[in-house]
């Protein structure tokens, strides 16, 4: 799989791909330093070892050398109410990386790998203001909940065919290493 990011498309061009087995020293690195601490690079190790895990939805972008991956989306297993169901989190870019395209590149990499999968739904608690560009609403709009408190505004859905798999109801349940019950 691979793309490229109109958005930086004069500045650099972002090329993503599943991941190997070989990037997950440098996922780990890059997730630390994108969010400058470890607990979102532990939640991904947690994750490869969850049941919730589904191949092929972890994704790196690299530059075009193919150097190391200089960012990461993953997806795993949820559900909302019994409706399976994809959680996105976390979506790392290194700091040296960011706003320059490539969080676009990896989330729009991300959708397209779902759906080419047959995956219909994807949730995630992020930015108000960087994710409705990739067509995610409100949650609550269609009334999903959840079982922790989170600004309704960061609460998000996206169906991936919203003209035929409109977003069911019910309570999201994640993975269960990220500690939401």
């Amino acid at each position: 799989m691979s793309s490229s990011s109109s958005a930086s498309a004069a500045a650099s061009s972002w090329h993503t791909r599943v991941e190997a087995p070989s990037d997950v020293p440098a996922v780990h690195e890059l997730t630390v330093a994108a969010f400058g601490r470890p607990s979102e690079a532990d939640l991904v190790e947690a994750l490869r070892a969850d049941e919730a895990w589904i191949d092929g939805l972890s994704i790196v972008a690299t530059t075009e050398a193919g150097a190391d991956p200089v960012g990461h989306v993953l997806l795993t297993r949820a559900f909302i109410g019994d409706t399976p169901a994809l959680a996105m989190a976390p979506v790392s870019v290194h700091p040296g990386h960011q706003r320059s395209g490539v969080g676009s590149a990896l989330v729009r990499a991300g959708l397209d790998a779902a759906r080419a999968r047959g995956e219909r739904f994807v949730i995630l608690l992020g930015h108000p203001s960087y994710y409705p560009r990739f067509g995610f609403g409100r949650a609550s709009e269609h009334g999903i909940t959840l079982t922790v408190d989170a600004p309704d505004e960061a609460w998000m859905a996206l169906s991936l065919d919203p003209a035929r798999h409109p977003l069911p109801s019910g309570t999201a349940r994640w993975a269960a290493a990220f500690g939401i019950a």
